[in-house]
């Protein structure tokens, strides 16, 4: 079995993982009725599935030291099967929040291990497979609004969550026998410290954090709780509300693809601070523009933009770290920016709750990714800042993608 199947079987766990991410924004609403709280104070379980994601990242990462990556992402999709059992149980918004950090935790795990996995799979092509593989991640966020509103019309809320973890068993089966029949990468066989990856590798480490932190906290607020802001702000209803949601997601998935073959021909920091620089444009406009034909025109092309982030700094961050630290470095920086961007949305959930506007809230948020892009645009210019991989280099022959 070639590296390709191994590949296909880690596009659809991932499918799986990032559905269990998003899964909670479409259903704010729904489960606030049940619960009777308002929307916006359920921020707080969307935070608890980022903060979930964010919380396994450095012990995964020094797991990865012992344990081959292949094992550990088997570990995840059972933890994907158990914790989603458990939040279809939940019977408060405590349980439900609990639930949600669970299922977080399996994401986290995953990307983790996955991420460096695929690109010692195909080191001749980093950005090229990490997009092909953000892409069927962005597909599940995608379904996930559609796959709620499909569920409403038979079931309740809860019923999202068997599916979950029905679909999660067979992936992660399906995963353990591609792993057994495939000859696998041993680029990460001599990553033993994350203490020593930390010291070696803490320039592009923090460089990562600065130009995807403070961005993807105001991501991660705007889309957790955009279903709610459409219909406090603009005055748009729930059901055009998810639809509009999945659209912007929608737009991600050529945004994985595309932008991850451009990460491998382009210099990547430039990429980078034009993306975020873009994405504070796009929030800006959003929050002027009125009617559902503007507020979906730009909602498209936010949802491009931003989704084009990831595919890029994973790329940068990957194909510049040595196989002795690719995976330790790499759980430091997405535990690091993992942390930040999980507290958007119950930090704009409960400004908005506190009687600040969502459009005065996302404006002053988005001044400051302004100033953030800046700052680091002035450090690149100064020779500040490390460029990571050299766009076109190739560090090993390897299988194609093609």
């Amino acid at each position: 079995m070639s590296r390709r199947d191994l590949f296909g079987s880690l596009c659809a766990m991932v499918f799986l993982v990032n559905l269990a991410r998003v899964l909670f924004a479409p259903l704010v609403q729904p489960a606030a009725a049940e619960f009777e709280v308002s929307a916006a104070s359920l921020g707080v379980v969307t935070s608890a599935a980022w903060l979930g994601s964010a919380a396994p990242r450095l012990p995964t990462g020094y797991l990865l030291t012992r344990v081959p990556r292949h094992h550990v992402v088997a570990a995840t999709g059972a933890s994907l099967v158990a914790s989603s059992l458990f939040t279809a149980v939940a019977g408060s918004v405590a349980h439900l929040a609990v639930g949600a950090f669970l299922m977080g935790l399996a994401s986290g795990s995953y990307f983790i291990a996955a991420n460096p996995l695929v690109s010692e799979l195909f080191p001749d092509r980093v950005g090229s497979a990490i997009g092909i593989h953000g892409m069927s991640s962005q597909v599940a966020a995608v379904a996930a609004p559609l796959a709620v509103s499909a569920v409403l019309l038979v079931g309740d809320w809860r019923l999202m969550f068997y599916v979950v973890a029905a679909a999660a068993a067979a992936a992660t089966l399906a995963l353990v026998w591609a792993a057994r029949r495939t000859t696998l990468p041993d680029a990460g066989t001599a990553d033993r410290s994350i203490l020593a990856a930390g010291r070696a590798q803490w320039p592009i480490i923090l460089t990562g954090i600065a130009i995807i932190g403070a961005a993807g906290f105001l991501w991660n607020g705007l889309f957790n709780l955009y279903g709610d802001y459409l219909e406090v702000a603009k005055n748009i209803d729930p059901g055009t509300g998810r639809l509009l949601l999945s659209a912007m997601f929608a737009a991600g998935v050529p945004a994985f693809f595309l932008t991850g073959r451009l990460a491998d021909r382009l210099p990547n920091v430039p990429l980078l601070l034009g993306i975020v620089g873009s994405f504070v444009a796009c929030v800006l406009a959003l929050t002027a523009v009125e009617g559902i034909l503007a507020v979906a025109a730009v909602s498209l092309v936010l949802g491009y933009v931003i989704h084009s982030l990831f595919p890029a700094i994973d790329t940068y961050m990957l194909s510049s770290l040595p196989d002795q630290h690719r995976a330790s470095a790499y759980a430091l920086f997405s535990a690091s920016m993992m942390v930040v961007q999980a507290l958007g949305s119950g930090t704009i959930g409960t400004v908005v709750a506190g009687g600040t506007s969502y459009d005065a809230t996302f404006r002053v948020l988005a001044l400051v990714v302004g100033g953030v892009v800046t700052a680091l645009f002035g450090l690149y210019r100064a020779g500040r800042l490390p460029s990571g991989g050299v766009p076109g280099e190739t560090p090993t022959p390897a299988e194609s993608l093609d």
